[in-house]
């Protein structure tokens, strides 16, 4: 089976777009008793349809693209080059250039209800990402196993084109040396 990674569509079109290069994730929901993680290096891009993520990025003309009810179309994936988790809000907050979310959700994902039952305390997890557009996209009969509010899911096995980077060699290393400045990590 083919792993991918459930994230808004607005997300996934940023990714996909050139305008993003890191994923932010506080897991929790659904994520079972070990709680979320970037447990796959590589994977596909799943779009979701969540309404409310127009008013939660910073595009000025943010519109949510059509979802066909029965159907899914995989356009992208993406290779984790850094994984890890942060716990320092601020920066989390530093990384702005890198994403389209707005600065209210980080500080939605970087706090934890233990009430709730989510796990780990303060913190988000994040990840560098190379984003490649599939060439053809696939679209998929949307199957029921692809719900629920968790964050990975499997694919049927098949041939999911050619993978053609969304961004120049060049611009992809300025991002990750930004990307390295912002958190003093190394690759």
């Amino acid at each position: 089976m083919a792993i991918a990674f459930k994230e808004w569509s607005l997300v996934c079109e940023a990714l996909g777009g050139g305008e993003q290069s890191v994923i932010l994730r506080k897991g929790g929901i659904a994520e079972g008793k070990s709680g979320f993680g970037f447990e796959h290096g590589e994977f596909y891009l799943f779009p979701t349809w969540f309404h409310g993520q127009i008013d939660k990025v910073r595009k000025a003309e943010a519109v949510l693209p059509e979802q066909a009810p029965d159907e899914v179309t995989i356009s992208h994936a993406a290779v984790i080059e850094w994984s890890g988790r942060i716990e320092d809000k601020d920066a989390a907050h530093r990384l702005e250039e890198l994403h389209v979310l707005d600065a209210s959700v980080i500080e939605e994902r970087f706090v934890y209800d233990t009430k709730s039952g989510s796990l780990g305390g303060n913190g988000i997890h994040v990840a560098f990402v190379r984003v490649y557009r599939l060439e053809p996209a696939t679209t998929l009969p949307m199957e029921k196993g692809f719900g629920g509010c968790r964050s990975w899911i499997e694919l049927p096995e098949r041939d999911f084109g050619v993978m053609v980077s969304v961004l120049s060699e060049e611009e992809h290393n300025r991002r990750r040396e930004l990307f390295s400045r912002l958190l003093g990590v190394s690759f």
